[in-house]
């Protein structure tokens, strides 16, 4: 039977402490599983991680878990990461540069400024852009650009449903000038992430 995804995330769905704790390893095991198909890494550096309501129910519960600040800390990670649940006609994505050794990170975060701009989804030859979260600025005058981005990908009626189809080809990329990428979305995370859509 289908279930419509949820789209909203609130004080509501948060549960104690408790009973996270008694369901915390089972729904772990769950999330990691899910979490599977919905990365797709981009070249040496990149990877999108598309998120949905239990991603970041998961990330509010753990962080509340970790660091047990109560009612304060949990207004201000809702405020966090409950916009980033996909509302429904969207696929949502933290978009991470990822590198280890200090020198090179410094370096090829100071050749990517505005990468935000120049990230995609191609649904059979179509691109659409992502839209940057505008919650910080991630991006400096100098050129340099931060590891993390929050992404949204809206999608229109047609495209949404040209996405749900098996045999349609789910590219994403970026078309920045110091990081020229593609990468082959699998059907198995297009069917994932294909559940994001009311």
């Amino acid at each position: 039977m289908y279930m419509a995804p949820k789209t909203t995330l609130s004080r509501d769905d948060i549960i104690s402490m408790d009973a996270f704790v008694a369901i915390r390893r089972d729904k772990r095991s769950e999330v990691v599983a899910m979490k599977k198909n919905r990365r797709v890494a981009l070249g040496p550096h990149a990877t999108f991680y598309f998120e949905n309501f239990l991603t970041m129910w998961w990330q509010i519960q753990e962080m509340l878990y970790i660091e047990k600040g109560g009612e304060e800390q949990m207004a201000d990670e809702l405020a966090a990461y409950a916009p980033l649940v996909p509302k429904g006609s969207e696929l949502v994505a933290t978009f991470m540069l990822e590198i280890d050794e200090p020198v090179r990170r410094a370096r090829v975060l100071g050749s990517l400024g505005g990468i935000d701009s120049h990230l995609f989804v191609e649904i059979n030859g179509e691109k659409i852009y992502a839209v940057p979260e505008d919650d910080a600025e991630r991006n400096r005058e100098d050129g340099k650009t931060s590891a993390v981005h929050f992404l949204r990908f809206p999608l229109n009626p047609s495209q949404i449903a040209v996405f749900r189809q098996a045999e349609s080809r789910i590219l994403l990329g970026c078309d920045h000038p110091n990081y020229g990428h593609l990468a082959i979305v699998s059907d198995a995370t297009r069917q994932a992430l294909a559940q994001d859509f009311v």
